[in-house]
């Protein structure tokens, strides 16, 4: 994968984010690609959680000003960087007040998810595909971690389908066992659709809970990784059915090697 470009988009991270299997790989993974020639790129939302003094995040002028519209509204769209301590990794970080300033991530102190997780996955995945354009930085691969970036996978090969810029980007899911309690918005499929994605991803968009949202984006996925040993019966059942190309749970000794190949072999027919 020398030379190759590959994009990360997460919802968790360390250090911006506690130890989990997803905050602890959305680091290891790009750190281990880039010590193996890949030029890479991360991108997370920019909830308000995370201490833009401590972590040193800046805005960049240059990329932030756009408007996206979802749902028939403009939302403008702030970048913000931060450099990971000790690595040479960026972060680009996707901001905007209506959905990522609040001081929580996915739900409320009842532990009730937000209503409006549907249009934050939305906005996030619109945010980042469209901020890669205007750096004008070409992915050969997209991977994407955590249920709240499953929108990017449907963004890229469907609202975007057209577009010569992303027409050879493979895309990659990790999948965890982080699931939640209830369903995101039962309009989910009409503010998809609002984009021209509609067709088959409403279908998995019926009942919006944990797994419809994995589904959707599996819908639109060339390989997928278990980023647990173990991910929810279902999902696998889907995997297998549809003949997804799956990379096993690699643990953090030899993730580099693992992944190089998988990437290579799965994604771009190289024999290494």
């Amino acid at each position: 994968m020398d030379g190759k470009r590959i994009l990360y988009v997460t919802t968790e991270m360390i250090p911006y984010f506690p130890e989990t299997p997803m905050s602890q790989q959305s680091l290891r993974i790009p750190k281990a690609m880039s010590d193996n020639g890949a030029d890479v790129r991360i991108f997370m939302p920019r909830f308000g959680v995370i201490n833009e003094r401590r972590h040193q995040l800046h805005e960049v002028i240059r990329l932030s000003g756009m408007n996206l519209i979802i749902n028939d509204m403009d939302q403008p769209l702030i970048i913000k960087v931060a450099s990971v301590p000790g690595e040479r990794l960026q972060v680009y970080f996707i901001d905007n007040e209506e959905y990522f300033k609040r001081k929580a991530v996915y739900s409320d102190k009842d532990g009730k998810l937000f209503s409006d997780n549907d249009e934050r996955a939305i906005f996030f995945a619109k945010g980042v595909l469209e901020t890669v354009k205007k750096l004008n930085w070409k992915p050969d691969v997209v991977h994407v971690l955590g249920w709240m970036s499953s929108m990017v996978p449907a963004y890229l090969k469907d609202y975007y389908a057209e577009d010569s810029f992303f027409n050879e980007a493979k895309v990659v899911v990790s999948l965890f066992d982080n699931q939640f309690d209830g369903e995101l918005s039962n309009e989910i499929s009409q503010k998809l659709a609002f984009d021209g994605i509609n067709g088959d991803i409403s279908n998995f968009l019926k009942k919006p809970d944990f797994e419809a949202i994995n589904l959707s984006a599996l819908k639109y996925a060339d390989a997928a990784v278990k980023g647990e040993e173990f991910i929810p019966e279902s999902i696998n059942k889907y995997l297998q059915t549809e003949n997804i190309p799956v990379m096993e749970y690699c643990p953090e000794e030899g993730i580099g090697e693992a992944y190089n190949i998988f990437y290579a072999e799965e994604l771009m027919n190289e024999n290494l």
